[in-house]
């Protein structure tokens, strides 16, 4: 995890679908006038240039925001979560990506609060510095998240959203995350609570959404977007979901307008797909 930069990734297939979720998450649940405590547990930089630095150098974007970046003819979730990536790109060029902390703070109101982690030393330093002049409502802290989470949950208002999104660099990563869950969800069982994870050719990924689902039990939400077929050598990012513990009421007809759009602009062959499950109680 420590050697990980998130900014050779940034805006990805699978921060287009994470970010998607995540400004869906974030719209339905400030509906209520009740605050809300939004927990980032790997956090990042809060925004990336896509014009130098780490992007650049593999230019994932290209196949990934950059897609959507000229469409006029996205579905009304979609085109939102574009708009939200336009805000950080005001002369209407494609020139950076905004991470989770930027998307929080544009999409989060003066009575919400935003606490958010990074393990990462320079990524930590970066995202401090990206949040000098939030005010009061944000705390950055340079640590682990998944040690930190406990520390915070459940929160004061009772109302949170939690981001998980590890780079499962490590094995550990996949025991981790099971692990945090069943401990925030006995401190905090009504929060909502969105775990990334990546589709790979390797056991621990394949068992995740599985190890995930017996623990939710009910009340959950997986949503899934496979953008090529696995690679022959089985090293690559295939594609990657995310599962939502407590999925707001309307985040299902959401996915369902915009996945199959999603499916035709960033599919890369014959076995792009999207796979949606859910449960309610």
């Amino acid at each position: 995890m420590l050697s990980y930069r998130h900014g050779f990734h940034a805006g990805n297939h699978a921060d287009v679908l994470k970010h998607f979720v995540l400004v869906q998450l974030l719209r339905q649940l400030t509906r209520k006038e009740k605050p809300l405590f939004v927990i980032d547990t790997h956090a990042g930089a809060g925004c990336y240039s896509l014009e130098h630095g780490y992007a650049v150098r593999k230019a994932e974007f290209a196949s990934g925001i950059a897609r959507l970046w000229s469409r006029r003819d996205l579905p009304a979730p979609l085109a939102d979560y574009l708009e939200q990536v336009k805000v950080v790109n005001p002369d209407g060029q494609l020139r950076n990506y905004p991470g989770s902390p930027q998307l929080a703070l544009q999409l989060t109101r003066e009575q919400d609060r935003l606490r958010l982690f990074e393990l990462h030393t320079n990524e930590g330093k970066a995202l401090q510095e990206y949040c000098r002049g939030a005010g009061r409502r944000v705390s950055v802290v340079a640590g682990d998240g998944f040690a930190g989470l406990r520390a915070v949950l459940p929160p004061p208002s009772r109302r949170g959203l939690v981001l998980i999104d590890p780079s499962y660099e490590h094995v550990s990563d996949y025991r981790a995350v099971p692990a945090a869950m069943r401990d925030a969800l006995g401190r905090f069982a009504t929060g909502t609570y969105a775990i990334w994870y990546p589709l790979l050719q390797r056991r621990e990924a394949a068992e995740l959404p599985g190890q995930l689902r017996r623990i939710a039990r009910e009340d959950w939400l997986q949503v899934s977007l496979t953008v090529m077929r696995p690679p022959a050598d089985g090293f690559g990012l295939h594609g990657s979901g995310v599962f939502v513990f407590n999925p707001p009421w309307h985040l299902e007809a959401a996915l369902r307008a915009a996945m199959p759009v999603l499916v035709e602009a960033l599919g890369l062959d014959d076995e792009a797909k999207y796979e949606l499950q859910s449960q309610q109680a």
